[in-house]
């Protein structure tokens, strides 16, 4: 079967005009040079006879493409159509920028999703024109190559940060698949200096370093973007103990160490202070969400800014929808915020991460959010939770600690919001708030939500214009919410 055709016309007018808007949606290769770009590299336009369009940048290292050193196609956005879409290939692709296929292979990858390996690779290639295989191989040598060029990172860790499972076999896919070493592309992307503070042997061999590897990288978004609405509302939910938020910054506790992001100008500069580099594409993938990086935000403001929302959308460009570093994590928070304020559902989110999560040793952060397991066998008595509201959370614990219900992205959004809707103590506006945060349904609309029904009656706006506002219901209701 053939992979899914791009229209190749309107593909060449986007890269001739470098147009941002379609930077991570598909990918420029050249066969006089036999490299691969973005639509927004700044090289001479090639010629229409030497040029093919590929969905992912997978496909056209599978045909022989290297990624260009200018405009770095492992700095792309996420393509926003897949968290659109919300498919199996979507929630794979969500999976595998997880780390997923690192750690358990294709195959449990492909258990995960609840289909056969054969099924998934038939539906990868049908998409994409490769494989899942493939396509986790990119994102390793992609997160490698920004490693290499961004950090100082020894070689050993970048392999094993990246998800490789030997510094021999990062060796030879490097140069197979790029014609270079790691040790050649750091010397010509930092400097001979650079190349000798290389010390390929100075991690052990497990990947987990003697000491914590601190280090900086950049996140890349589509403009524009409203970091004093992200970080906002971030800082106004931070739960104390595991997060430190204000307008400019959000730092967390993350399994070994602590991450911290920064607003930069066109990018968000991501702090990592880590014992354990193999957890790297996870915490990247996950903080991509929590700031909904990949967005499409014209996309979005010219749906909805030809409705009632209009004013909204022209006053705050770039909206985004907050995601979640932990679908889980985000559940929780939905149930214990039900019917009361933001800042009561933080109090009493914080004694619950005191009392169940693991204890850290980062400055201002001192504990981990309790996994399902340990929220299910905690003692909940006595933080000031109803015991309703205490049933209801070990009865989500479990479930999830089951498998029953998966918030990260391996269960079809209308199956998991279901499965939510069985666990008694959810209703709807829980439900659906979970989807518009942790599921990324970019439709979803909390039902019955007191602050959105007054915000509707105080602009005027009828409530049969909700259903005018999709796809983008979880985007209309954040330019509500922010409007009061």
């Amino acid at each position: 079967m053939a992979p899914t055709e791009l229209d190749f016309d309107s593909c060449y007018r986007a890269v001739s005009a470098r147009d941002a808007r379609f930077d991570g949606r598909f990918y420029t290769a050249v066969t006089t040079t036999r490299i691969y770009c973005r639509p927004i590299c700044p090289a001479r336009t090639p010629a229409t006879r030497n040029v093919r369009f590929y969905r992912h940048a997978a496909s056209a290292e599978a045909a022989g493409f290297r990624p260009c050193k200018r405009c770095r196609p492992e700095l792309s956005p996420g393509d926003p159509g897949w968290d659109l879409r919300g498919d199996l290939v979507g929630r794979a692709l969500r999976l595998i920028d997880d780390g997923d296929a690192d750690d358990s292979g294709v195959a449990g990858l492909a258990r995960r999703l609840h289909i056969t390996e054969r099924h998934l690779h038939r539906l990868f290639v049908a998409e994409l024109g490769v494989g899942p295989l493939a396509v986790a191989r990119t994102k390793r040598l992609l997160l490698a190559k920004q490693l290499l060029t961004e950090t100082a990172l020894p070689v050993t860790s970048v392999a094993f940060a990246a998800g490789f499972g030997s510094v021999r076999q990062f060796n030879a896919a490097m140069r197979e698949t790029y014609g270079f070493t790691p040790s050649e592309l750091r010397a010509t992307a930092r400097g001979p200096a650079a190349a000798r503070a290389v010390r390929d042997g100075s991690a052990p061999d497990n990947g987990v370093a003697a000491a914590p590897a601190v280090f900086r990288l950049r996140l890349h978004r589509r403009e524009p973007y409203d970091v004093e609405g992200v970080f906002g509302f971030l800082a106004s939910r931070a739960i104390p103990g595991l997060e430190l938020a204000d307008a400019t910054s959000y730092s967390r506790a993350v399994p070994g160490g602590t991450i911290t992001l920064t607003p930069k100008p066109g990018h968000l500069a991501l702090d990592v202070e880590v014992d354990d580099t193999r957890q790297l594409a996870r915490i990247v993938a996950r903080c991509r969400r929590l700031l909904d990086l990949d967005a499409d935000p014209h996309a979005i403001a010219a749906a909805l800014g030809q409705t009632s929302l209009a004013p909204l959308v022209e006053a705050r460009p770039g909206l985004r929808v907050p995601g979640t570093f932990d679908g889980f994590e985000l559940a929780v928070r939905a149930v214990v915020g039900q019917q009361i304020s933001v800042a009561g559902a933080r109090t009493l989110l914080g004694r619950v991460v005191a009392r169940a999560g693991r204890g850290t040793e980062g400055t201002g952060l001192t504990h981990l959010f309790p996994t399902p397991a340990e929220l299910a066998e905690a003692d909940l008595q006595g933080l000031g939770l109803t015991n309703r509201r205490i049933a209801t959370l070990k009865e989500l614990a479990s479930r999830t600690s089951g498998g029953r219900i998966d918030l990260d992205g391996g269960q079809d959004p209308a199956e998991a919001v279901t499965e939510l809707l069985q666990v008694p103590g959810i209703g709807p506006w829980t439900a659906s708030y979970i989807a518009l945060r942790a599921l990324r349904d970019p439709d979803a609309w909390p039902v019955g939500d007191l602050v959105l029904t007054k915000r509707l009656a105080c602009l005027g706006i009828p409530d049969d214009h909700i259903e005018r506002w999709r796809p983008w219901r979880a985007y209309a209701a954040l330019h509500l919410w922010s409007s009061s």
